[in-house]
């Protein structure tokens, strides 16, 4: 019985030993992470980036349309309404959506400029990586 436990406790033993050099003998060496390396996970999020950047845009142009043509329909009933409360309403409704739609154009076009790294995820108005907002130009 003592022999059987002794010999159970060498075949553990030198399991764990055979598993721990297995597992060593699959890492990579520390030299392999290097510059090389590097630059290829940076070439990669960058395409990654400019790939996230153009489906960004497509929708943006996208929903841009669709709102145009919404404000379309809406500056078509204004002609029909006859109620001057009703009118004054929906011309307000018009001006705000006019108004939303030159914003998001505007903003459409500084990021097509900025190019993929100013957008992305979790990022609003086409700051960058939730870094401070640029600096507001001064007047000449």
């Amino acid at each position: 019985m003592k022999l059987t436990r002794l010999v159970l406790t060498l075949i553990c033993a030198f399991v764990s030993v055979a598993l721990a050099q297995d597992t060593q003998s699959q890492a990579p060496p520390a030299s392999s992470t290097g510059q090389g390396t590097q630059s290829q996970v940076r070439g990669e999020r960058r395409q990654h980036m400019m790939e996230m950047h153009k489906q960004e845009m497509e929708a943006m142009k996208a929903d841009i349309e669709k709102m145009k043509s919404s404000l379309a329909q809406m500056k078509a009933i204004v002609l029909t309404i006859k109620d001057m409360n009703e009118l004054a309403r929906w011309r307000n409704n018009v001006d705000l959506w006019e108004t939303l739609i030159g914003h998001m154009e505007r903003m459409q076009k500084n990021m097509a400029s900025m190019g993929p790294g100013m957008t992305g995820p979790g990022m609003m108005h086409g700051q960058g990586m939730g870094g401070p907002p640029p600096a507001p130009k001064q007047p000449q």
